[in-house]
């Protein structure tokens, strides 16, 4: 017998949400998290909404052109401001399923260690769970400039990713915060808390 139980990808959304939150990288409504379905269109965090206490009603259904999808999403809620940037992960890598971006306090220090497009990595363990299995690898996460309009953040990811595709399912806007995404939300929330850990570990080791 077929199981055809059907689990709301928005309750893991929440629940990760909720995780971060209380790590301090989602704090106030700082944040976002989205989930494709597999019909193409993806659940995002409303904007203005709490992490640590979304509930199904702060989601929103968005299209790839950027359509909302009324059914389903409430009418009075408004895309997060970083709808542009899952949009344009979403194009450039098929396979991913799920797409975090956190504010945690080390993604912002760390992003002022360099003034070049790309901040270079300890060689850390933890990077093997980010799909580098290399001895003593020499890894980089691509940085982007903060722009207040942050379309023109998700113009520079798809032009530079269009022609490099990142070592790492990340990258760090200066002064802002962290986006990774994933092949699963499972895969979006480990790759979230072992970059955090690098940052972490990386902000330590300046001192």
């Amino acid at each position: 017998m077929t199981n055809t139980s059907f689990v709301d990808p928005r309750l893991e959304l929440i629940a990760a949400a909720s995780h971060f939150y209380q790590q301090g990288w989602m704090v106030g409504t700082a944040g976002n998290l989205s989930c494709r379905i597999p019909d193409g269109s993806f659940w995002i965090t409303a904007s203005g909404r709490s992490k640590g206490e979304l509930q199904l009603g702060d989601f929103i259904r968005m299209h790839p052109d950027g359509r909302i999808e009324r059914e389903g999403s409430a009418n009075n809620l408004k895309p997060s401001a970083e709808t542009s940037i899952h949009q344009t992960i979403y194009s450039l890598f098929p396979d991913a399923i799920a797409c975090y971006h956190v504010h945690s306090v080390e993604a912002n220090l760390v992003s002022g260690f360099t003034n070049s497009d790309n901040l270079s990595l300890p060689p850390l363990e933890m990077l093997k769970g980010l799909g580098v299995w290399e001895e003593n690898p020499n890894c980089e996460i691509p940085v982007f400039t903060n722009h207040l309009q942050v379309p023109q953040i998700a113009a520079e990811i798809e032009k530079r990713f269009s022609k490099t595709s990142p070592q790492i399912p990340a990258l760090l806007i200066r002064n802002h915060g962290v986006t990774v995404w994933g092949k699963s939300t499972t895969d979006a929330r480990n790759y979230t808390e072992l970059v955090e850990y690098i940052f972490r570990y990386m902000v330590a080791y300046k001192k």
